[in-house]
């Protein structure tokens, strides 16, 4: 599989799930309470033997550079590797990358040293489990020069998404960029031999999940211009001139890319049955090994949430919440529909003795905190007696000096501290 390159792309401001993106980009957000985003598609190149990676950034990327090498470290055998792309003047390009096909042409240089027969484009903002090596097989034996994954959705959905119009041996002959609610779009009704799920009776539309395969020529020729973006110029100029086609995928993808949507899939996780498996041997998500103990929970109550390593719970009382790693939750609290990134390290007794003097709280969740339907990023510190989205408090979007509301969901940004007896 050594000619096949897989190329992440990252390099967008993330400004939709804005705060979270303020000091990191947006493949290195953390997810599921130990994850990060970037970890989903690189994990998906892993299980498929894709094991040339390149993560294209240009935003925050420290955090990201951080995470990337500290976690995917090839043997010197597999030939293979994980390496951020960041943005860099060359004496043929000098500015920002413009857009996703922009980002892939200003690296061609890099790229093509690798020789691939394939490149493999992914977004760094997505959740899914998906088998590419059977999408690349199927690539192969359709004789198309770029292939789409593509998932079926119904009216509402293909409203806010890129639809494509297939013929009956998946061959795409249209595409449509987010249609809205009230455009007919009836003659884009996906055939049923495009659809992984025959079963299915109800009118669907194919949505592009920013997913292709290109051969290489075909990138090459496809970015031999100055169009700037692949979904909504490069891919529906090359469905004039090449066989572009559908790969029908029935599994789970979800677009994580705004707050409510990163909240909401993050809580889903918690379900008796969610959606998205975490616990799947056979093609697991990688991530970061930290070596952290197990988490211990001293009379507490925990009613369908998460908890990752290293965490320790005492006297709470924690419902449908996703509790990161080294997260200290002291007595007295409770937490309900709320997203804790954690924290990067413990503190000792000595800093503990200094905050104390200082009046600082200790980073975690104070005593006797009551938290509903928020996020907090890593290593908030939250007061004694902090009352977070409990009271009926009028919300509207907007930057809060210490907090923001976004989707109506509060979230505290990294390194905040609150103050004992704060109310948001």
């Amino acid at each position: 599989m050594a000619e096949v390159l897989s190329i992440v792309l990252g390099g967008g401001k993330g400004t939709r799930l804005f705060p979270l993106t303020q000091s990191r980009s947006k493949p290195a957000v953390p997810f599921g309470g130990k994850f990060r985003l970037v970890d989903i598609p690189i994990s998906n190149c892993i299980n498929a033997e894709f094991r040339q990676i390149y993560i294209v950034t240009q935003f925050n990327s420290a955090s990201l550079h951080q995470h990337i090498g500290q976690t995917y470290l090839f043997d010197t055998f597999t030939k293979g590797f994980v390496e951020i792309l960041a943005a860099e003047q060359t004496f043929e390009h000098t500015s920002w990358y413009e857009g996703t096909a922009d980002a892939v042409r200003k690296n061609f240089l890099h790229f093509r040293t690798q020789k691939p027969s394939y490149y493999i484009i992914l977004a760094g903002d997505q959740l899914y489990r998906m088998d590419l090596k059977d999408m690349l097989q199927q690539h192969i034996d359709s004789g198309a020069a770029i292939s789409i994954a593509c998932t079926a959705v119904g009216r509402e959905e293909a409203s806010a998404l890129g639809i494509l119009k297939a013929d009956k041996k998946s061959r795409i002959t249209e595409f449509l960029e987010k249609p809205g609610p009230t455009k007919d779009i009836s003659d884009f009704k996906a055939p049923i031999e495009a659809i992984a799920d025959k079963n299915r009776t109800d009118d669907c539309y194919l949505a592009s999940m920013g997913i292709y395969v290109f051969n290489a020529k075909a990138m090459e020729d496809c970015l031999a211009n100055e169009l700037t973006d692949f979904g909504k110029e490069v891919i529906p100029a090359a469905i004039n001139t090449l066989k572009v086609n559908a790969y029908a995928f029935d599994g789970f993808w979800e677009d994580i890319g705004t707050i409510r949507n990163f909240y909401e899939t993050n809580l889903e996780l918690t379900d008796v049955r969610p959606r998205f498996d975490f616990y799947d041997e056979t093609r697991p998500i990688y991530t970061h090994m930290r070596n952290l103990p197990p988490s211990k929970m001293n009379f507490s109550n925990m009613n369908q949430s998460i908890a990752a390593e290293g965490c320790i719970i005492t006297n709470a009382n924690i419902t449908s919440s996703i509790v990161g790693i080294r997260t200290i939750v002291e007595t007295g609290s409770s937490l309900n529909g709320v997203i804790c990134m954690g924290a990067d390290f413990y503190e000792t007794d000595v800093q503990k003795h200094q905050n104390f003097e200082e009046r600082i709280p200790n980073v975690g969740i104070g005593r006797g905190a009551i938290i509903k339907g928020a996020i907090i990023d890593k290593n908030v510190r939250i007061g004694e007696g902090c009352r977070i989205g409990v009271d009926d408090i009028r919300r509207v979007d907007g930057n809060y000096e210490f907090y923001h509301v976004v989707d109506g969901i509060i979230v505290i940004p990294k390194n905040t501290i609150l103050y004992p007896g704060t109310v948001i």
